[in-house]
């Protein structure tokens, strides 16, 4: 009743003594109701969520022990995430591999974290998929801000012209800097069945 006098006096929407703008024969509870469903149209409740980008964070650790700074090598290498696996590694960070080709009974060939950051780089860029599983830890030594584990893993890297496993075995030294209580790979010694 009020809404059909207040329709009257208003109009739909319109100043008083106007005509009413969608018609004499529309009340006001009519058009509420019609706004509501208008809305609850727009909404799916059977849609999934939109994604905040949150798993991501979710995801990345903050590498307060060795494992998380193998959790975030791991990502990196899934994620292909060059920025990332850089922030795995130590500013004085070595990577050491025996080559047996090398010498007349093989040699351990080294580089530095610039190397290294380059020479993952190509190779993140260079596969499509590439899955890495931490195995079983071999052993752990821990001696101050340093912390020594041997680990085996599996890597398998697939591109649209070749797949290939790796399967092998790692012995990472890891350093805690006291300034931001970080754990970051000091040094890499790749055991890997090449």
């Amino acid at each position: 009743m009020i809404a059909k006098a207040f329709s009257s006096k208003m109009g739909v929407f319109g100043r008083a003594g106007s005509k009413p703008l969608l018609g004499a024969g529309i009340s006001m509870p009519f058009i509420l109701i019609a706004i509501v469903f208008f809305h609850l149209s727009c909404v799916n409740p059977f849609a999934p969520k939109l994604d905040d980008g949150s798993l991501t964070s979710e995801l990345i650790t903050e590498q307060r022990t060795p494992d998380e700074v193998l959790t975030n090598f791991r990502y990196a290498y899934t994620f292909k995430d060059s920025l990332l696996y850089s922030n795995v590694l130590d500013s004085a960070f070595v990577f050491q591999y025996f080559d047996p080709e090398q010498g007349p009974s093989g040699l351990f060939i080294s580089w530095t974290r610039e190397t290294d950051l380059k020479t993952t780089g190509r190779l993140l860029r260079s596969f499509d998929v590439i899955n890495l599983e931490w195995l079983n830890t071999i052993y752990t030594i821990t001696e101050g801000e340093d912390e020594t584990q041997a680990r085996s893993f599996r890597l398998d890297l697939a591109s649209s012209d070749f797949s290939f496993s790796v399967s092998g075995f790692a012995i990472f030294t890891f350093h805690r800097n006291p300034r931001d209580g970080k754990w970051r790979l000091l040094r890499w010694v790749d055991q890997s069945d090449l």
